[in-house]
């Protein structure tokens, strides 16, 4: 059986207030693959435990929703655990705030988009000429949209990653990181977040100015005509199709496991 550990990039302050950033995660990996173990820990509620990537197959580092960037201070914790990832060599899927995390580690940049929130749905997603012939990308469209909702964006890659995909809001949506022992691929859009769960962050926060979405990003899941109005193509908000490059990552980590 699969073992994945999803990291927990939100605080316990804001877990307690329904804030977790990994039910997503938890909800689509079982729904694409229920016979995988999942387990959670949160390095904002303490010392991860030593030798906690020692027994399991792939680490997920999730999004999140805390007021700093993931080169703060604050965060200093967080990209602990993701050099002990890497150095661990494990398979390490990163979303949002995980892409950012690990462009950060690896010696990228980050910071807060100029073009504002980016929020409801990444729309016009283009792959590159690299992400065209990547694993992670296998089964996407040329042009694709996915559900997103976040403030700062990778504005530097670090020195040997692959840039995946891209589009007109932010030039970093997907990369993979694959030397040195590191095996890391990511997005910032959020491939394990159904619409209506992106809906349901526009109510509190700094995402509260996008209400005006939110009525069809809780509906676009099962009606076309929403989903039409955000801008999805037929048939993005479906499992399997928003999932994508999850299920690819879940592959991979299972051809590594059994290697």
């Amino acid at each position: 059986m699969t073992k994945i550990l999803i990291i927990e990039s939100n605080t316990p302050e804001m877990n307690a207030v329904g804030g977790i950033a990994c039910g997503g995660f938890l909800r689509t990996i079982l729904g694409l693959r229920p016979t995988t173990e999942v387990h959670v820990a949160s390095p904002y509620g303490g010392k991860l435990r030593r030798g906690v990537f020692d027994d399991v197959d792939g680490v997920i580092f999730s999004g999140s929703g805390v007021a700093w960037s993931t080169d703060a201070p604050e965060a200093a914790g967080l990209r602990k655990a993701m050099e002990a990832a890497f150095m661990a060599e494990r398979p390490v899927w990163g979303s949002c705030n995980g892409l950012q995390l690990a462009a950060v580690v690896l010696g990228g940049k980050v910071g807060e988009s100029p073009k504002g929130h980016e929020v409801g749905l990444a729309l016009d997603l283009a792959m590159t000429e690299a992400g065209g012939a990547h694993p992670m990308m296998a089964g996407r469209d040329a042009n694709f949209a996915v559900p997103c909702v976040h403030r700062d964006e990778v504005q530097e890659l670090p020195e040997g990653a692959v840039l995946l995909a891209s589009n007109d809001h932010s030039p970093v949506q997907a990369m993979v990181y694959e030397k040195d022992g590191v095996d890391f691929w990511g997005t910032q859009y959020h491939p394990e977040l159904s619409a209506s769960e992106v809906g349901t962050y526009l109510n509190r926060g700094i995402f509260e100015g996008h209400r005006h979405m939110q009525r069809d990003l809780l509906s676009a899941d099962f009606d076309p005509q929403a989903a039409a109005r955000l801008g999805a193509p037929e048939g993005a908000l479906t499992l399997d199709t928003r999932a994508r490059e999850l299920l690819n990552w879940l592959d991979h980590v299972e051809a590594k496991r059994a290697a």
